[in-house]
């Protein structure tokens, strides 16, 4: 009786896990640690709270991982859910990234008197944009092409072409990141110099740790995809991986076309 009711519907219904209580009082341990690691009380605490929020992120992704690839329980009805979700989850990140453009777009074309009422303000030399930041550009867009790749060999079912161009969408991520790490290190404006460069870092940074996240995605579905985890009509972990990074590549390409070259 219990089994056939069981199987009467399509619904994944979650048995009760301890992971959202435990990852609740981890991320409590990492802000509380972060307040005391800014007050220059200790560190300990933060870290403790960092390696918590990991281990409940790898423990609670391991038994998604199970429900959805082992045990069958994510079926088309479960999958379209998880489609909404992110969407709406994608839709939060723009809200984001429209207060920071907000931001900078209210500084350069209302700049105040303050700062001599020009953008630039005086005595910022800006980024030259067909240097490292058009470079960064044509890097992320090849990385839409390799994913998009990806994509399309999981669906067909070819995992050797799969890995490989999900392996260089990676190398690409990896390497955006470290060039816009040099263009920080080496940029004649520091973060607290003024509005210019608080409002150039929040916003490029904000979207630098966004490819870091979206590389990191990537990595754990290349190790999925190499432990054979994702089939031509399932791969859902995949796809949410891919929408993640075309939205990656999306806002830079507003970042660049705004903040390197119209605000230059």
């Amino acid at each position: 009786m219990t089994e056939t009711h069981a199987k009467a519907h399509d619904y994944h219904l979650v048995d009760p896990s301890p992971w959202p209580v435990f990852g609740a009082l981890a991320a409590g341990v990492m802000a509380g640690g972060g307040v005391l690691l800014m007050h220059d009380v200790t560190n300990w605490v933060f870290a403790a709270g960092v390696v918590l929020v990991l281990a409940t992120m790898a423990l609670w992704w391991r038994d998604v991982i199970r429900e959805a690839t082992f045990e069958g329980h994510h079926k088309p009805v479960v999958q379209r859910g998880l489609r909404y979700g992110m969407a709406l989850f994608i839709a939060s990140e723009v809200m984001f990234f429209v207060a920071w453009f907000w931001a900078y777009f209210n500084a350069s074309l209302y700049p105040p008197l303050a700062i001599g009422g020009v953008w630039p303000p005086e005595g910022i030399e800006t980024f030259d944009p067909f240097k490292i930041p058009f470079l960064n550009t044509l890097i992320l867009l090849t990385s839409g092409v390799t994913v998009t790749w990806a994509h399309h060999e999981i669906r067909a079912n070819k995992r050797g072409h799969a890995l490989l161009a999900l392996s260089l969408t990676i190398l690409l991520g990896i390497s955006f990141t470290a060039l816009q790490a040099y263009e920080y290190v080496t940029a004649p404006f520091a973060f607290t110099g003024g509005i210019y460069g608080s409002t150039f870092f929040m916003a490029t940074g904000f979207h630098g740790f966004h490819v870091i996240i979206g590389t990191c995605f990537l990595t754990v579905c290349l190790w999925r995809l190499y432990q054979g985890h994702f089939k031509p009509d399932h791969h859902f972990g995949f796809e949410a991986a891919a929408w993640y990074w075309h939205f990656v590549d999306v806002v830079w390409l507003f970042l660049f076309s705004s903040i390197y070259w119209w605000g230059a």
